[in-house]
């Protein structure tokens, strides 16, 4: 019995020793490899470096115009993702601060929401606050929230403004333009009131795209009143014709409009009057020539005065021009 019981000793030992096997096979591999296992030190490192310690300083700003700046007495929404105690509603002071929890005060009059964003979270996280703060601010009122529409519309007056709006949405607030609006519109915005910007509206559908501005909260826009031609003397209807839009006027439309002359006019006698630094010019107007298309149409500029004479007054020439002037002051006074 003993002899019989060897060999399954034997088998027993051996068995143990082949479980021991990879044991001794992991230990060398450790051994031999282990500094090449990347450390778990470097994640941390790249963590450190992050944009987080940049100075408040080095904020980069959105560069869209387009948008909408914060300015005094506006509402502010200010809240911080998982923060429930940082959620506030702010009104931006005179001096363009806001004060907030934490942090104090936070100057962001002329920023946009998301400049405004920026510089509280970096404000949060130099202070050693919140390690990673998610900031989310939003314009909940402004403070002039209409656009102020005036010069030669219909409807001059205050507008409200929700939401993206355009200059042609604009005017149609205040019920289009009037027939004595010109071809420029002034837009004053509320960060640069000084610094207008001047836009030429135009009837080609090719470019009124390109006038077709975006309008802010707190804009005003103003319409330009259109140049007025004066023709006076021997017309059927003296009158101060409107230069619609900026359009081109010439002698014989300013006529034409005036009704044309009168039987009695003296053609050759016509005169154009024009108000220079040093006076008003005499200009002679070939005006039976033009009519007879012998002679070239002549342009004419605003507060231009086209004077016709009656044939009794041929020779009348200064006092000729001095009624012309009287005439057409008399109509601008009878305009206004």
């Amino acid at each position: 019995m003993i002899d019989s019981a060897k060999p399954t000793f034997h088998r027993e030992v051996n068995t143990a020793q082949m479980l021991k096997l990879p044991l001794y096979v992991l230990l060398l591999s450790l051994i031999c490899f282990g500094q090449d296992i990347p450390s778990t030190s470097t994640p941390a490192k790249v963590e450190s470096v992050s944009s987080t310690d940049l100075p408040l300083t080095t904020i980069p700003r959105s560069g869209n115009v387009t948008e909408p700046l914060i300015g005094g007495g506006d509402l502010l929404k200010v809240s911080v993702f998982g923060v429930k105690d940082f959620d506030e509603d702010v009104r931006v002071s005179s001096r363009g601060d806001i004060t907030l929890p934490l942090i104090g005060s936070v100057h962001v009059a002329g920023l946009t929401t998301d400049d405004a964003a920026m510089l509280v979270q970096q404000k949060l996280i130099a202070g050693h606050y919140i390690l990673h703060p998610q900031v989310s601010i939003f314009e909940k009122e402004y403070a002039t929230q209409g656009v102020s529409v005036l010069g030669e519309v219909q409807k001059p007056g205050v507008y409200p403004l929700l939401g993206s709006r355009r200059l042609y949405d604009v005017i149609s607030m205040a019920g289009g333009t009037t027939p004595k609006s010109g071809s420029t519109v002034s837009i004053a915005h509320r960060d640069r009131p000084t610094k207008p910007d001047e836009i030429k509206l135009t009837d080609d559908t090719g470019k009124s795209t390109t006038s077709n501005v975006e309008v802010l909260p707190g804009d005003t826009v103003v319409i330009s009143k259109a140049g007025i031609v004066y023709v006076v003397g021997d017309v059927k209807n003296p009158s101060g014709v409107v230069m619609e839009n900026g359009m081109s006027m010439t002698v014989l439309k300013a006529l034409a409009m005036a009704g044309g002359t009168n039987p009695t006019a003296a053609t050759n006698s016509a005169k154009l009057i024009r108000r220079a630094a040093n006076g008003p010019q005499e200009i002679p107007i070939p005006l039976k020539k033009i009519l007879s298309a012998k002679a070239e149409d002549i342009s004419l500029q605003p507060e231009d005065i086209v004077f016709v004479p009656s044939s009794a007054t041929k020779g009348a020439g200064r006092r000729g021009l001095e009624a012309a002037i009287q005439m057409a002051t008399g109509l601008a006074i009878y305009r206004r």
